[in-house]
């Protein structure tokens, strides 16, 4: 009787896989070395700068919504004094 076992081949998959992996593990270090251990970017602290993005972009939004009121009502007040 005769058993084969199934080969295992190492794919091009498996390399990339492995290389990005390799590469993760490097950046983790180099950033852990760089910005120190308190410093590092986690999944918690992406989700905060996210946040204060999107306050920023509504601040800025509101300003520029309060500009153009501002704009829309000087122009109003310009054409009645005109009239």
């Amino acid at each position: 009787m005769s058993s084969s076992a199934p080969h295992q081949t190492i794919g091009l998959t498996t390399i990339s896989r492995t290389v990005a992996s390799l590469a993760v593990g490097v950046v983790h270090t180099v950033e852990r070395a760089v910005v120190g251990p308190t410093r590092i970017r986690t999944a918690r602290g992406n989700a905060w700068e996210a946040i204060c993005a999107d306050r920023a972009r509504a601040d800025q939004r509101a300003a520029l919504d309060q500009l153009v009121a501002e704009l829309a009502a000087a122009r109003v007040r310009d054409r009645q004094s005109v009239s």
